[in-house]
């Protein structure tokens, strides 16, 4: 090879000088479609054979593509002397080297990104920002090693130059430490994470994370817009994160019918003996009616007397029955809060809240499961001789 080089400076100050120069970018060139068109497309069938993905990731992030081009720079690198003003180019030549290079290094951490977007620990810990910000200094340091190239100087020279701008870059890249600083407070922190359910209504975000990066989190909403947040303001900011939810294997419910106060009364006998036959409170009625005669024989209360004892309500008895009914219901979380209760009477009847939990947190399922249960109830409720309140209809003005 110095052979080579020694015979091509001799001839490099006549007209053959510059013959070789073009025999020496065809040759280049050449390598560069060999490399290229040959020797990849050898790579990419050898790792398409193989059962992992981690190599066709490589490929379709363009690595070797990158690479492809640093074999004939180097060929034309090696024989640049042959040219007048070679310096110059020589310059050019290796400013496209570390290019190229610099290309290829971001196409591998976009790779590592994806080769750990796909493993099972990528929900537990996303890295994207943190690669970001890898791939932030790498470029950083690259451009200073470019400029130092094409200009002559040492790289140092330009950093202690750097040194003096520190309140400027400061400035410019305020946004990305104030990203960083919040990236690591997510990971950290364990905030949120791809796949929750984050709801942010000061930026109209209620859905699924898709995406965390150093600059935006993105969110998409139940109606399939993304909103787009950054990713320091989002944590500067209150959001709620329903991942508690999904993991505790219980979505709540928490829902009231509201009662017609005038429809509420003491039972008679042929309501006691019609609830008897429901199934779900036929046991509680009549351990109610025990114990009511017990303490009514111990008080010498008449039967006919009823405001001075003790009697069974119709909307007493429609609680306990949606306590049986939902306590029966395969639907309904046993293990979390289960209450029936009634709240202060309002202009718009007496509240019966259902706090309960439903073991299908999926969203479609729960919706359908709620349903259910409330039209059960609100279609039975005539059956205690209770009435569901609601406001006036021009229906209702006819009728009068």
């Amino acid at each position: 090879m110095n052979q080579l080089t020694d015979y091509i400076l001799s001839i490099s100050n006549n007209q053959e000088g510059y013959m070789i120069w073009i025999w020496i970018i065809a040759v280049s060139f050449i390598a560069y479609l060999i490399t290229r068109y040959v020797i990849l497309r050898i790579i990419s069938s050898l790792f398409k054979k193989t059962s992992t993905k981690l190599d066709d990731i490589l490929i379709d992030k363009g690595l070797f593509n990158r690479l492809s081009y640093v074999i004939p720079l180097l060929i034309i690198y090696n024989f640049i002397n042959v040219i007048p003003d070679y310096m110059i180019m020589s310059r050019l030549i290796l400013a496209c080297i570390a290019i190229s290079i610099l290309a290829s290094l971001n196409s591998f951490i976009s790779s590592i990104n994806e080769i750990y977007s796909k493993s099972k620990y990528s929900n537990k810990l996303n890295i994207k920002s943190y690669l970001q910000i890898l791939k932030l200094i790498i470029n950083l340091f690259g451009i200073i090693i470019i400029i130092a190239i094409l200009s002559g100087r040492s790289p140092f020279y330009l950093l202690s130059g750097i040194g003096a701008l520190t309140a400027v870059l400061m400035l410019v890249f305020k946004d990305t430490i104030l990203s960083l600083v919040s990236s690591i407070q997510i990971s950290s922190n364990d905030l949120f994470k791809v796949g929750d359910w984050v709801e942010a209504p000061q930026f109209g975000a209620d859905g699924d994370v898709i995406d965390i990066a150093l600059h935006t989190v993105k969110i998409q909403n139940w109606d399939k817009t993304i909103s787009i947040i950054p990713t320091h303001k989002l944590i500067d900011s209150s959001f709620k994160n329903w991942r508690g939810m999904s993991d505790s294997g219980g979505r709540r419910v928490k829902r009231s019918i509201n009662i017609d106060m005038n429809s509420i009364k003491f039972c008679t006998e042929d309501m006691i003996f019609r609830y008897k036959k429901f199934d779900l409170i036929k046991d509680y009625i009549e351990n109610k009616i025990s114990d009511i005669n017990k303490h009514n024989l111990s008080k010498n209360i008449k039967d006919e007397t009823l405001v001075n004892g003790r009697n069974l309500t119709n909307i007493g008895t429609f609680r306990a029955y949606i306590s049986a009914y939902l306590s029966n219901h395969p639907k309904i979380h046993k293990e979390m809060t289960f209450l029936i209760r009634q709240l202060s009477p309002t202009e718009n009847g007496v509240p019966i809240q259902i706090y309960v939990f439903i073991n299908d947190t999926n969203w479609i399922s729960y919706e359908a499961i709620q349903s259910d249960i409330f039209d059960h109830l609100l279609a039975i409720a005539q059956e205690f001789d209770l009435k569901i309140f609601q406001n006036p209809t021009g229906n209702d003005f006819k009728k009068l």
